[in-house]
């Protein structure tokens, strides 16, 4: 039987063969199946029954939109919304700037240390949102060695929001933008040379509208992570309420189930906009690199090369230097009396009854999440996008795996306490258990993890699932022994990205942890409302070299085991 197969649907042209008495077809059909129930339990019923909960009174009957209208009735709620809103637009507006230079450097110059100067911008991914909140506490708060440098504003409130969101949203914005202004055509910039066209206006006409739909997506990442970030005003927002803290408070302080829910759906609506509006903006992009293209190739120039590299090491030091004093925090004896170094702030069972059992308790969840996680997120990817079966069920599928990007963790958590918490969920025995809290993190994290692997599985070309099954071979089969060894560099970035996000995540957990299953991160957050402010620094210190240690043996095994593995790559 001929095998040169239509490329257009290789795999379904060819009929899957039967195993037994259940066909090929069937298999991965119920896997499917197995798929999307997990997503619905995931990610869609839990926000199906948030937006149920805000149209219900505490006795859970229908009132319609009583419960908004109250919302808007109270203005110190009304007020959070537009503090939200505030700090949003100021840190966007100071990140994205900050962000393009830093990435204009690393892509469009010829200075030295690039690998470095991406390193540093990087180190708040590892670690909480919350480690940058503390850290300006002790440079900026009432104790704080720079604080005469506010002269007589308060760190406990917007500015102190602002800052620290600003450390927190860099390494964001700037992964976007160093992936826009990779892609450029060298012709572009030779044909401006060769008209004596002005450095200035090449910048202007060539590089910024090259640029444009990056600046956009970073834009659009931050105002989103900065609206429902938790962790940051939970620790120095002070009385300056926002969206966030307010539905913690709504929800904890005073059990006020369906205001939470009210304020959860409210703080949904801005994520989802700018999801929207980041994906209509994506779809007018056009390709930047043609077939004839020529790869843009900097050219050494002193001083603009000087520059860069000053501006990064600026930027860059400032970074790591706020993460520095964290660490150097949690060794203080007592703060800023008593400077010598200590290991006391160390012995957490002496701040938090749980002592070191929430830090143990992320590494088992940060180990689930990233065995189990990344297990499921490549067989998902593997049946939505090389198996032609089931076309709606595919099709629904792809749209529940990508829902949880405009989902905030906070909204997330909220829809988790009234989905399980529901009389009639027979799932209602894993609240307060490791096992939600993964179910959880997983969810929460799924659309970045399926967008990494849907585009390794791209790259491979369907006619080996069309040999597969012209020769009888299950789609297991190829996909243990073909697949997965093409794609094992992707398997453990997804592997990696669920590990660190675990580790770190607050907003997403805050609602689901019970007594024995408190995480480090929740532990820093009950640590720093004690007033033990050097403790909760020491435990984001170990929170950080887990993180970090977890990626070097990530980049060692990718150099020394994957790259053996994956010589086939190499002419």
């Amino acid at each position: 039987m001929s095998i040169a197969l239509d490329r257009r649907d290789e795999t379904s042209a060819v009929p899957r063969p039967r195993l037994g008495l259940v066909s090929e077809g069937k298999v991965a059909g119920l896997l499917l199946g197995a798929l999307v129930l997990f997503l619905l339990v995931a990610v869609a019923l839990p926000l199906w029954a948030l937006l149920s909960k805000s149209f219900e009174d505490g006795a859970g009957r229908f009132v319609g939109l009583a419960n908004y209208v109250r919302y808007f009735a109270t203005p110190t709620l009304v007020q959070s919304l537009f503090n939200s809103l505030a700090v949003a637009l100021v840190a966007t507006a100071i990140v994205v700037p900050l962000a393009f230079g830093y990435a204009y450097a690393l892509t469009r110059t010829c200075m030295r240390f690039k690998g470095l100067f991406y390193a540093l911008v990087m180190l708040p991914v590892f670690a909480p949102s919350l480690l940058s909140a503390i850290s300006f506490i002790y440079i900026f708060g009432n104790q704080g060695f720079l604080r005469a440098w506010l002269m007589g504003a308060s760190v406990y409130g917007p500015i102190g929001i602002v800052m620290a969101q600003v450390f927190y949203c860099m390494p964001h914005a700037a992964m976007i933008l160093v992936t826009a202004l990779s892609l450029a055509d060298g012709r572009l910039y030779e044909a401006a040379a060769a008209l004596g066209t002005s450095r200035a206006r090449v910048f202007r006409t060539v590089t910024l509208p090259g640029a444009r739909y990056g600046l956009i997506s970073a834009a659009f990442v931050v105002f989103t992570l900065v609206v429902t970030d938790f962790g940051i005003p939970k620790v120095i927002g002070g009385q300056f309420g926002v969206l966030a803290t307010d539905a913690y408070k709504q929800v904890v302080g005073q059990q006020n189930f369906q205001m939470g829910a009210v304020v959860g759906m409210i703080l949904l609506v801005p994520a989802v906009l700018a999801f929207a509006a980041d994906r209509l903006v994506q779809k007018k992009q056009v390709s930047l690199l043609s077939a004839r293209a020529v790869p843009y190739q900097p050219r050494p120039r002193a001083g603009r090369d000087l520059a860069a590299t000053v501006f990064c090491a600026v930027v860059g030091g400032l970074i790591a230097a706020v993460l520095g004093v964290a660490v150097w925090a949690s060794f203080i004896q007592y703060w800023p009396y008593n400077l010598s170094l200590t290991l006391g702030n160390y012995d957490f069972p002496e701040f938090d009854p749980s002592g070191w059992s929430p830090y143990l308790t992320s590494l088992q969840l940060a180990f689930a999440a990233s065995v189990i996680g990344s297990a499921l997120v490549f067989l998902g990817a593997y049946l939505i996008e090389k198996l032609k079966v089931a076309p709606a069920l595919r099709g629904f599928a792809q749209f529940l795996a990508m829902l949880p990007m405009a989902v905030p963790g906070l909204v997330l958590g909220l829809g988790y306490v009234f989905f399980f918490n529901a009389r009639w969920n027979p799932l209602g025995f894993l609240y307060g258990t490791l096992g939600i809290l993964a179910l959880n993190t997983v969810g929460h994290f799924y659309t970045v993890a399926h967008v990494t692997a849907v585009t390794a599985l791209k790259q491979i070309d369907g006619e080996f699932e069309a040999v597969s099954a012209s020769l009888k071979v299950p789609f297991w089969t190829t996909l243990r022994r073909v697949t997965l060894p093409i794609c094992l560099p992707a398997i453990l970035d997804v592997a990696v990205y669920l590990f660190v996000n675990a580790l770190t995540t607050v907003s997403a957990v805050i609602f689901l942890y019970g007594p024995s299953t408190k995480l480090a991160s929740i532990a820093i957050v009950h640590m720093d409302e004690a007033g033990s402010t050097a403790a909760a620094a020491a435990m984001a210190t170990c929170v950080v070299a887990t993180a970090i240690a977890v990626k070097a043996v990530h980049l060692l095994l990718d150099r020394l085991v994957l790259a053996r593995l994956q010589r086939w790559r190499v002419r």
